[in-house]
């Protein structure tokens, strides 16, 4: 995980995404997931790319269940974006950079 990410878990969920200012991307993601792999790296260049404008958090469902569960996360990679405290956009399955941004674009 990269400096622009943040690794987001049930006790953090509230101050890191709910209360933050500004928009958060929680991917949902689990360690044995293989198309969570290869978004995560898109993710990073986004984060990096939106440094001040967006922030990405890391949810991994596994260690997590009650956010997930509370957020209603039936498959992932999902991508869910926040922005004060109510989730915005929904994104589900892995997708390549250029769509992330392009569905991103409507709501940041």
């Amino acid at each position: 995980m990269g400096q622009n990410t943040k690794t987001v878990t049930d006790a953090t969920f509230a101050a890191d995404v709910l209360q933050a200012d500004g928009p958060v991307l929680v991917d949902f993601w689990a360690e044995w997931c293989g198309p969570c792999k290869m978004v995560a790296p898109i993710l990073q260049e986004i984060a990096t790319e939106q440094e001040g404008q967006l922030r990405i958090g890391k949810l991994n469902i596994d260690e997590n269940l009650e956010t997930a569960r509370r957020f209603e996360v039936m498959s992932i990679p999902t991508l869910i974006l926040f922005r004060d405290g109510e989730p915005q956009l929904r994104i589900i399955g892995a997708k390549g950079k250029g769509q992330l941004l392009q569905e991103l674009q409507s709501v940041l």
